[in-house]
């Protein structure tokens, strides 16, 4: 006897894992970023740890208020489609209906068939039939403002913490060095775990990662050599 077990697909992960991927790429290389680029310039160590402090509060907050507005402008504007779908199924139900079985048509089922199964669709779930067949607007990959915002803020302090601890508690002539690489290794566990977490090629999205992530941390190092001042 067969026993059929849900699927977990990726997809259902994009929301969360895309937030939280950016959020700790970018508290570990913009706080990185800060403490070499300070260590580098010779501040003392008490600046290069206010700075790091500074720009993780900072950055943690800039990316929940960004996150949240970006998201949340997706949730509007899907839940102004809803509302114009559901006005149009109260109003016109016959020509809603046409053009869902127009829809399945294309997709590859003969006329009678497409029009059985949007009318069946449409008797059990009209709206959520075509949020999901027209507008392409489903559960799993709904706008979640707040949960985006809270993954982005809290991964930006993860992120940021691994430069900050290293700041702390590295040997004061060697903050700049000892900070960059950790942060690059950290970069480049970060970038395989979330590679691995999507689906795709774990070397390739570490060497990304870490490849942007000591980008940064080398310019604002010259930049704090070149100008030799605290920022």
């Amino acid at each position: 006897m067969m026993h059929l077990q849900g699927e977990r697909h990726k997809a259902g992960r994009i929301n969360w894992l895309r937030a939280a991927v950016l959020g700790a790429n970018d508290g570990a290389i913009s706080v990185a970023s800060l403490v070499v680029g300070v260590a580098a310039a010779g501040a003392p160590q008490h600046s290069i740890l206010l700075t790091g402090v500074a720009g993780l509060v900072a950055g943690a907050m800039s990316m929940a208020a960004g996150e949240y507005v970006s998201v949340q402008s997706q949730a509007d504007t899907e839940t102004a489609d809803l509302e114009t779908e559901k006005r149009e199924l109260e109003i016109e139900p016959e020509s809603e209906l046409a053009e869902l079985t127009a829809i399945y048509e294309n997709r590859g089922l003969d006329q009678a068939l497409a029009r059985v199964v949007a009318g069946k669709l449409m008797s059990h779930d009209a709206l959520g039939a075509h949020a999901r067949d027209e507008l392409g607007i489903t559960e799993t990959l709904r706008a979640r403002p707040i949960q985006a915002a809270l993954s982005s803020a809290g991964s930006f302090v993860a992120g940021a913490i691994i430069p900050l601890a290293t700041a702390w508690l590295a040997p004061v002539a060697l903050i700049a060095e000892v900070s960059y690489a950790t942060a690059l290794v950290a970069l480049v566990l970060l970038g395989g775990t979330a590679a691995y977490a999507g689906g795709a090629p774990v070397a390739r999205g570490a060497v990304r990662v870490a490849f942007w992530g000591a980008l940064a941390m080398g310019l604002t190092a010259g930049v704090g050599r070149l100008f030799g001042a605290t920022v």
